[in-house]
């Protein structure tokens, strides 16, 4: 994969790792692997081409794309999407609500914007989130209930379904991964377990300059170093060209032994691997710079409101799968409001209340640039976490926060080509479980391989070489969306 490079991390592994290019073992010309790592050890953390092999075989492209803004922590769905306005203050919380452009429809008065133009959103309020939990947060990433870390020691070897999105449909660019990640903590997101490394996500912090925050939102003044794509030292882009046509000879020279047709296949996976660093294409999807300065003002300067824009640069380019960690910390994540008294979580007016002007200023923004640039009907935009919070408010001896409540949860859609302007499900008066129409994670994961056209009998193997369905606990697309 790409993405961070840092040695000894499990998942920094670049994509040529049994190459096994920063150990010293020379050129001879009756070594094609020694040949191919003296033309790749160069580029071995930049490049891809086992995974640009894997997406070849992936089958079709469709277009489609999906960015997940990850609300890592969970969100509360009574003081979001699903309020209480006419129950006592420690059920319905601190916050009043807002007319939507839907009629009889209210949400959070935090979220004026999305009101305004709920016509474009979809809101499920029935999502049948009980056997989700987090650090790490798998289950809605997954679609496997089984998921869950703390008690199944498989659990993480289960594939995201961005995983299964980046093997089955691939990206939509030959030189672009297919699944990009903005992580702030390792536990906040599902990788491709089964499925094998070249399916994880590439993670995209050190591919562009951000701001850096603290752990409570604070914008430190610093910049993140956009490394990713950067050459080793005294690697440069005619050296480069150098390296791959001097692999091209020896290769030439070989390729009376190659009877299976190998060194053909990985010759176009190391071209399209080398375009994506002499190409650019990434480097600038990645380069905000590039963006006009009025789209970048109406973003606006917040770090998740930077990465959003780039998320739209990237599906732009051909990045089927973005998911952004909407989180300023590492630990269960900023939406996780148990308190004033718990920090750096708080409570729901002043843990959550500053988060949901934010959101609601990130979300309308992307889905009304992503319409503009026409780019809307082939991007589906999910907003979730990983659970609800409780109905009453005072948890852990404090009088202002929500516990972890999975037993029913929010989340809102936009785009993708569905029909929305509605709202799905609803729970019961308090807000406390399901009143009618559950919908879970296997529909969820149903509605956006549909979306992809994955199929919905889709397999991996596990460890022993089993199939296994990724809907094992059934699922299907939301026959409202569709």
């Amino acid at each position: 994969m790409l993405g961070n490079h840092r040695h000894g991390s499990l998942h920094s592994q670049h994509a040529f790792g049994s190459f096994q290019g920063r150990t010293r073992e020379g050129l001879t010309l009756i070594d094609r692997r020694g040949m191919l790592k003296a033309g790749l050890a160069g580029v071995a953390g930049l490049s891809l081409p086992r995974l640009l092999k894997a997406q070849a075989a992936s089958g079709a492209k469709t277009g489609k794309s999906v960015i997940l803004l990850w609300m890592a922590g969970g969100p509360s769905h009574i003081d979001t999407w699903d309020p209480k306005p006419d129950r006592p203050y420690i059920n319905r919380g601190p916050f009043g609500v807002t007319q939507t452009k839907l009629p009889g429809t209210m949400i959070c008065e935090h979220l004026p914007k999305q009101a305004a133009m709920l016509d474009q959103f979809t809101i499920i309020r029935s999502v049948d989130c009980k056997h989700s939990n987090h650090e790490p947060n798998m289950v809605m990433q997954t679609a496997n209930l089984a998921n869950e870390p703390r008690v199944n020691k498989e659990a993480e070897k289960y594939p995201a379904l961005a995983s299964i999105v980046a093997k089955h449909h691939g990206a939509n660019h030959p030189s672009m991964p297919p699944y990009i990640a903005f992580m702030k903590s390792r536990s906040h997101l599902a990788f491709a377990g089964y499925l094998g490394k070249q399916y994880d996500p590439f993670l995209a912090n050190q591919a562009t300059r951000l701001p850096v925050y603290d752990s409570v939102g604070k914008d430190t003044g610093q910049m993140s170093q956009a490394g990713a794509f950067q050459l080793p030292l005294g690697l440069s882009l005619d050296r480069l060209s150098e390296r791959r046509s001097l692999v091209g000879s020896f290769d030439r020279l070989r390729r009376d032994l190659d009877q299976g047709g190998s060194l053909a296949a990985m010759d176009s996976y190391q071209q399209q691997a080398v375009d994506m660093v002499i190409g650019r294409r990434a480097q600038q999807a990645f380069d905000i710079e590039r963006e006009p300065a009025e789209t970048r003002t109406r973003f606006g300067k917040h770090l998740w409101c930077q990465q959003a824009l780039i998320a739209r640069r990237l599906v732009e380019s051909g990045v089927a799968f973005v998911t952004i960690d909407l989180s300023y910390h590492s630990a269960s994540g900023t939406w996780d409001t148990h308190g004033d008294n718990i920090p750096p979580y708080g409570g729901i007016k002043n843990g959550l209340g500053p988060l949901l002007p934010l959101f609601d200023h990130l979300v309308t923004t992307l889905v009304g640039d992503l319409s503009e640039r026409g780019l809307l009907d082939n991007t589906l935009v999910i907003a979730m976490g990983e659970f609800g919070r409780t109905p009453q408010m005072g948890t852990q001896d404090s009088t202002d926060g929500r516990n972890h409540w999975p037993n029913i949860m929010s989340m809102c859609l936009a785009g993708g080509g569905f029909r929305h302007g509605q709202v799905i499900g609803a729970s019961e008066p308090d807000g406390g479980i399901i009143r009618e129409r559950p919908v879970t994670p296997g529909d969820l994961a149903a509605t956006i391989f549909h979306h992809f056209g994955v199929p919905l009998d889709v397999q991996y193997l596990d460890k022993r070489g089993r199939p296994t369905f990724v809907l094992a606990n059934g699922g299907q697309p939301l026959r409202e969306l569709v």
